[in-house]
Order: structure tokens, then C-alpha cells, then sequence
């Protein structure tokens, strides 16, 4: 005798107002909810000293950056996504005082060997769905290498590494030395 797995779909509402109450984040993917992994010492380090120089730099400016908590929604083929990117910037007046983000215009992921695979396949893939969407930035933590996507490339992959590579963040025009993004903050090689 077989056995039918039951799955269950929540809706938007019940995925947002349990976010609200739960001590773990969840993604959701068209009415199912996966929790998120905790990142490691350096992913985690890494993202907070990049959001903390995008904070600093865009102070007084109309984009703000948020690191980790803030969450994107997107609609594809009739279907809610939300995900909640490392770092994600948005110069948008509607993305102001809510749960989560429609528009943004930077997106940011830390890679990890967990969701490296997922980070540059499927959530690369509907992000660029994102019509305000211009940069996706995948970081390594683990090496000093960046890979920039812009809209006006089509997407093309540009690799930055090594300590002296200089990444530019078009969309909020902001300079980086790749070794000042890693110091103090690369896993020891053994």
C-alpha cells in the first residue's frame, strides 16, 4: 500500500504574521515555508561590515540599505515569493515602513557552502525578475571574490578577487577595495 505525503500551503498572511511571532526565519515559496540555516562566523561578519559601508555611505541619500531581517517579495507565474537576502538596498519611496520590499535595486548574498548552489540558481533567477532590480552581488566568505550581475550587461557575470580588486556598486556608486571588505575577516587556510 502507498502513502500519499500531504503537503500543506499557507497562505501570504499566515506566513507573515507567523514571521512576526517566530524565532526563525523563514523563506516562503508559493504557499510553503522553508527555515533558513544560521550563517557561519564570517558570512555573518562579512555582511554586517559590508551593510555597515553601504549605511555609511548612503546616509542622507535616498537609498537605505537592511542586512538580513528585512525580507523581498516577489510575484512570479502567479506565485508569492519571499526571501531574505544578506543585504538589500532600495531607493524606492514605496518600500518605506513595511514587513518587506518590493522594490529593490541592490541585492546582496554572502555565499556558504549551503547556499551557494541556491544562491546562484534559483534566487538568482527570480531576482532578476525584479523589474527595479540592477545589481546581484554574490560574495565569497570564505576567499576575497565578489561576482557582480548588472541589469545593463544582461546579467553578465564579472569576477572580482584578490585583495587588490576594487568592486564598484553602480546603483548606489560606491568604491571597494576587496581587502579592506576582508580584513580580519578571511577563515584561517588549514
Amino acid at each position: 500500500m502507498s502513502v500519499a505525503l500531504q503537503i500543506h500551503y499557507i497562505s501570504v498572511e499566515e506566513y507573515l504574521s507567523g514571521e512576526q511571532l517566530s524565532d526563525v526565519k523563514h523563506e516562503y515559496i508559493a504557499g510553503q515555508v522553508y527555515a533558513m540555516a544560521g550563517a557561519s562566523w564570517w558570512h555573518s561578519r562579512i555582511a554586517i561590515k559590508l551593510a555597515s559601508k553601504l549605511e555609511s555611505h548612503l546616509d542622507g541619500k535616498p537609498c537605505t540599505p537592511f542586512v538580513g531581517d528585512m525580507k523581498v517579495r516577489m510575484r512570479i507565474r502567479q506565485q508569492d515569493l519571499f526571501y531574505y537576502p544578506d543585504i538589500v538596498v532600495t531607493c524606492d519611496p514605496r518600500d518605506t515602513g513595511g514587513n518587506f520590499l518590493s522594490h529593490p535595486r541592490l541585492v546582496i548574498e554572502v555565499l556558504s557552502e549551503g547556499t551557494e548552489r541556491l544562491d546562484r540558481t534559483e534566487k538568482m533567477t527570480n531576482y532578476l525578475t525584479l523589474t527595479s532590480l540592477d545589481e546581484y552581488v554574490l560574495v565569497a566568505q570564505d576567499k576575497p571574490e565578489v561576482t557582480i550581475f548588472r541589469r545593463r550587461t544582461e546579467w553578465t557575470a564579472e569576477v572580482y578577487h584578490g585583495l587588490e580588486a576594487v568592486i564598484h556598486l553602480e546603483t548606489v556608486d560606491y568604491h571597494l577595495t576587496l581587502a579592506v571588505l576582508f580584513q580580519g575577516l578571511l577563515p584561517a587556510s588549514g
